[in-house]
């Protein structure tokens, strides 16, 4: 049982690549996983907590400057005052707020002045942001914006510079919520319970010595992913960078970062994510009812030789799955990265059960497809394809990880 996303830049993954894409997340089918959150009534987010919360994340040295982009008008301007206020706590200079366009776009706007001011905003803002040390992504901003592509551009060097973005919204092209078939999202409430729970009372010392044992297993051992419907993958990750979202936005972690994804920390915190070494993906992703090409699928199987899909069966749809091969090009074909889950405050719910946060709940596993080059992969051409598998076995070295979704560490 899967969820499937076809993304051109949820701002879910970092890359200026997708820049200018949308994305198109398509839920499929999930197992319940994990306890729900606790009730909440008359939910309120507490701005101050969220604020202190991510500056003590991004454990800021004295003098660092700190740098806000966000979309106008929305619900997060009131975390803003508290964020800036939170910097100058720590020690940091506070360079304010770069807002974005307000979207969506009037239609009737010129897309040739909108893509001729979208490059010269972004050299720019390149320019201007030469001294920011630390820039905080709100919900909304994504590489589609060119501030948030300027720095982003900007983190490649390795010298401490880092990001940390969050997404908190509900259904829409930049969804970090994930419905089941036939069920809607739940409330903007309850989804803000959840990421809220998530960014304040995750364990990030525990999180992150998980995280790292089962990195130095990887290290070690072929890793194989299996699901009840067919799923039998295998593939060693070798010296691959493996990216370590456990909420440590700190310098120090940001200069030790590999990719751009190492300096681009996301919040709430809880997955790993590799690509693993190309020639080494050998087997099989079968996949329930899903959507390729916008057109329904029954039955699909991919098999997969050195990294390249190799076969497709399908029971039908097959010509939709051949289709959105050939459209988005080789990467379509192409296996892209292992992302995992450890967080238990991200992890599906029992009851009204949805996929949070991409996936990075404990247990949950993302199979992707396609470019991997912000991973340290070799795959290029911009199409990725994000499918989630909540009810997946991961074994490494014949030792166990996750059991049919729920983590089982050895």
């Amino acid at each position: 049982m899967t969820a499937s996303c076809t993304e051109r830049d949820s701002g879910g993954g970092s890359g200026t690549a997708r820049l200018g894409m949308t994305a198109l997340c398509l839920a499929l089918a999930v197992l319940p996983l994990a306890a729900p959150a606790p009730a909440q009534t008359q939910f309120e987010l507490d701005y101050p907590a969220i604020a202190r919360k991510i500056v003590e994340r991004l454990d800021l040295e004295p003098g660092e400057r700190v740098l806000s982009v966000k979309p106008p008008g929305d619900r997060f301007d009131a975390l803003v005052p508290h964020l800036r206020y939170e910097v100058m706590r720590a020690g940091g200079v506070d360079l304010g707020v770069v807002e974005t366009l307000a979207e969506p776009l009037p239609p009737r706007w010129d897309t040739e002045v909108l893509g001729a001011g979208s490059r010269a905003a972004f050299e720019a803002y390149r320019a201007m942001f030469d001294t920011v040390d630390v820039g905080i992504m709100l919900p909304g901003a994504s590489p589609a914006h060119p501030a948030y592509a300027a720095l982003q551009s900007l983190l490649v060097a390795g010298t401490g510079r880092r990001a940390v973005h969050f997404h908190w919204h509900g259904a829409g092209p930049s969804a970090s919520a994930t419905p089941l078939p036939g069920q809607p999202l739940p409330g903007t409430v309850a989804i803000d319970a959840v990421y809220q729970r998530a960014l304040l009372d995750t364990d990030y010392e525990v999180l992150a010595r998980v995280q790292r044992r089962f990195v130095e297993a990887m290290r070690r051992g072929e890793v194989r992913v299996t699901t009840p419907l067919g799923t039998d993958l295998r593939f060693s990750i070798g010296d691959r960078p493996v990216t370590t979202q456990d909420g440590d936005a700190s310098r120090r972690q940001a200069e030790a970062g590999v990719v751009l994804i190492d300096r681009e920390i996301e919040l709430p915190a809880g997955a790993i994510r590799v690509a693993p070494l190309e020639e080494t993906v050998h087997g099989t992703v079968a996949f329930p009812p899903s959507q390729w090409a916008g057109l329904p699928v029954e039955g699909l199987v991919l098999r997969f030789e050195r990294g390249r899909v190799t076969e497709i069966q399908a029971r039908s749809g097959r010509e939709a799955v051949l289709e959105e091969m050939e459209t988005a090009g080789e990467a379509a074909r192409s296996f892209r990265e292992l992302a995992l889950g450890f967080n238990p405050l991200l992890a599906v719910p029992e009851r009204e059960a949805w996929v949070p946060y991409y996936g990075y709940g404990a247990g949950v596993v993302r199979l992707s497809l396609g470019d991997n080059s912000e991973l340290g992969g070799m795959v290029r051409g911009g199409y990725v394809r994000w499918n989630f598998f909540p009810d997946a076995t991961v074994s490494v070295g014949g030792q166990v990880w996750v059991s049919h979704g729920r983590l089982a560490e050895p």
